[in-house]
């Protein structure tokens, strides 16, 4: 089963603000999440119950909403910031 992806705006804006390399790095491995939602780990705390995806030095935080069959990608950023 193939999952839809959705990304936020602010995460989107995000995104288009990494070099070009390393946004290229990141859209293929958002499009992997339409087949493999669960690649990323379990996130704890603040961000109980969304996912991580690990790209480089750049974090993929999202969540997986089984009942519409959806990955909503709620922030793109490095390391040091995506988690602030």
């Amino acid at each position: 089963m193939s999952f839809s992806i959705k990304i936020k705006a602010s995460a989107a804006k995000s995104l288009s603000r990494i070099p070009k390399a390393e946004r290229s790095r990141l859209i293929q491995a958002i499009d992997r999440l339409r087949r493999e939602p669960l690649a990323g780990g379990t996130l704890k705390g603040e961000f109980s119950g969304l996912r991580r995806l690990r790209v480089g030095d750049y974090r993929i935080v999202y969540e997986v909403l089984h009942e519409q069959v959806t990955v909503l990608v709620v922030r793109i950023g490095h390391r040091r910031e995506v988690y602030r």
